[in-house]
């Protein structure tokens, strides 16, 4: 990462949020398509070390003492890099709501980093994972209810792999849901998953949230969602991660046909 990154950062407000952690972090960025409009839908920012070392190497670093100061740095870091980056269309940032205390102050240093960095809320998503146990669903809503009126995009990732599932969504309905990879993986040939996913779509439909199918590999489970009107997808298929880059997808394929 270049050093007039790491000093924009510094003016958010949230430099102690970054001091306090002892460790150092940044971001690769995975694509998000749009196949039906044949364009980038957004981007994912997925931590790294600063040298492009795996999560892992920052999340086992992380616990209830640092979380908070973790979750902030995160926000303002991940917008900072996409705006040098010039990203253009939407950064999704995944987010710990067991780190947030308080929807409306927690937010201040996004809504800094935003201004400063000139990126509209509208154009940035957050990602809370269902691998994450959220010890407080009422909560949780809270801070989902909050954060989409005042405009940002919501998602609910790895639906179907995690503590609440169908609980969390008869609580909370997100803009986007992202299905799980394991039930994306040999979706095409897998009749079990395909009854799965098609009572999902039924209710993706009448709660009119859109679905986003991520870890996307094969271009027959590509294929196989377009079929079904998924439009949004993710995945090595299109692209791999890029570290403090912005991976290009090729738009020829026959997915985008």
């Amino acid at each position: 990462m270049t050093t007039s990154h790491k000093n924009e950062t510094s003016d958010t407000g949230c430099q102690q949020c970054h001091k306090s952690l002892g460790f150092d972090f940044s971001f690769a960025f995975q694509p998000i398509v749009d196949v039906n409009r044949h364009e980038m839908f957004g981007y994912e920012a997925l931590v790294r070390g600063t040298d492009g070392q795996g999560a892992y190497s920052i999340l086992s670093q992380v616990d209830a003492n640092n979380r908070y100061a973790f979750d902030q740095a995160c926000r303002v870091k991940a917008i900072g890099l996409a705006a040098q980056l010039n990203l253009q269309s939407v950064i999704s940032i995944n987010f710990l709501p067991n780190a947030v205390y308080q929807p409306e102050h927690c937010i201040q240093s996004t809504l800094k980093a935003a201004h400063q960095f000139q990126f509209p809320i509208d154009r940035i998503m957050f990602e809370i994972t269902e691998s994450e146990q959220v010890y407080d669903l009422d909560h949780m809503t809270r801070i989902f209810d909050y954060y989409q009126k005042s405009g940002f995009v919501t998602a609910l990732d790895d639906f179907g792999a995690g503590h609440a599932g169908l609980n969390t969504l008869s609580r909370f309905i997100p803009n986007i849901l992202k299905i799980d990879i394991n039930l994306v993986r040999d979706i095409d040939v897998d009749t079990v998953k395909q009854s799965i996913f098609k009572g999902l779509a039924s209710i993706a439909k009448d709660l009119e949230f859109t679905l986003l199918a991520e870890g996307i590999e094969t271009e027959a489970e590509a294929m196989y969602f377009k079929g079904f009107g998924v439009s949004l997808m993710q995945g090595y298929y299109f692209a791999k991660p890029g570290f403090e880059t912005l991976p290009e997808v090729d738009f020829s394929t026959q997915v985008f046909r």
